[in-house]
């Protein structure tokens, strides 16, 4: 009988060999074209495109639509429970921004009924922004919170946390967060806005926040880039 394991798929070899050439590369530093790697490694461009998306998916390698593959941070960028997306990255010493794609006013759905609970046709105020680390797209978020928060665009882009501005100027404070995980891959809309390509691996998270009552004040869907993200969940039993 034998009992040797089997041979590694080709794909998998070549990643590793990938992992090796760039493990001492620089970050942001480009890596050989498709067609390169095939000639130099005698395969074909589909067992090369199979290896380097494994490796954009480990975080080893990223990509940027329209530019091409590169070496990603030695770093990702984490982000924690109860914290907001502006502190995480102040503690990373990691420069965070955003872009604000749109605050209005909508009315709860059957949905966002059930995750609040409020009445149907309950007025909520909605927040669409793309967060950046250090220039660069890192996730693509939907905030819902109630009421109607005359103001809040100035005051978001004064301060730039949602958390800092909503407990500062709204007395709303996040004191307990519930987080689903998923994981998903890019549609158009993510892609564009993420500067990733279609099918690139990201992370869904959506969140709950409630306040010291335990009344829910904030809903939110937020798609991270997978090659660049970490989540970070501590929990005392």
């Amino acid at each position: 009988m034998d009992n040797s394991a089997p041979a590694a798929p080709k794909y998998y070899r070549l990643k590793e060999e990938l992992r090796g050439l760039v493990r001492d590369a620089e970050p942001g530093s480009p890596i050989p074209t498709e067609r390169a790697l095939a000639s130099r490694y005698e395969t074909s461009r589909t067992t090369v495109r199979q290896a380097i998306a494994e490796l954009v998916a480990e975080g080893v390698l990223s990509r940027t639509q329209g530019k091409g593959t590169f070496v990603a941070p030695s770093s990702p960028t984490y982000v924690r429970q109860l914290t907001s997306f502006t502190d995480d990255a102040a503690a990373q010493d990691l420069r965070s921004s955003s872009r604000i794609l749109g605050i209005e006013h909508v009315t709860a759905d059957a949905s966002l009924v059930s995750r609040f609970g409020m009445p149907m046709a309950s007025e909520l105020t909605r927040v669409e922004r793309v967060r950046l680390i250090n220039g660069e797209p890192l996730a693509h978020e939907a905030a819902y919170l109630p009421g109607v928060l005359d103001g809040l665009r100035g005051h978001l882009e004064g301060n730039g946390s949602l958390y800092a501005t909503l407990s500062a100027h709204y007395g709303i404070d996040i004191a307990e967060a519930e987080d689903t995980v998923e994981t998903m891959v890019a549609g158009p809309e993510d892609a564009l806005l993420l500067k990733t390509e279609m099918g690139a691996p990201l992370l869904l998270i959506h969140r709950r926040g409630l306040d010291a009552e335990g009344t829910p004040v904030e809903w939110t869907r937020s798609v991270f880039r997978g090659d660049r993200f970490r989540f970070f969940a501590r929990t005392r039993r």
